[in-house]
């Protein structure tokens, strides 16, 4: 079946930088574009950004010129990495392919961005 799994997270300081990956399986990633998103505490879970099955990309606008997303097909693997991380980045994030998403999720990783 599906399935996601997420690392990489941890607490850093702003303005640091954490590197995200998540692993897949169960479907034919090369087929697919794939997303990052993240829930924080009490929230609903957000877009943050998607790589298609090119080189394409897009960015929520609160990410945007600070996180990259990026995708290596061969090991069927999605990773972000995100510099300049703020506060209001901490959260849970995911990986997921292009709304809509699959019904699996995985665990998330938890980034917490504070002094």
């Amino acid at each position: 079946q599906v399935q996601f799994v997420e690392s990489g997270g941890g607490l850093v300081q702003p303005g640091g930088s954490l590197r995200l990956s998540c692993a897949t399986s169960g479907f034919t990633f090369v087929n697919y574009a794939m997303s990052w998103y993240r829930q924080a505490s009490g929230k609903q879970r957000e877009l943050v950004a998607t790589i298609f099955t090119g080189v394409t990309t897009n960015y929520a606008d609160s990410v945007k010129g600070r996180f990259t997303i990026s995708r290596d097909n061969a090991k069927r693997a999605v990773y972000l990495q995100m510099n300049s991380l703020k506060p209001e980045d901490t959260a849970v994030y995911y990986c997921n392919k292009k709304l809509p998403s699959f019904p699996n999720w995985g665990q998330g990783t938890q980034v917490t961005v504070s002094s």
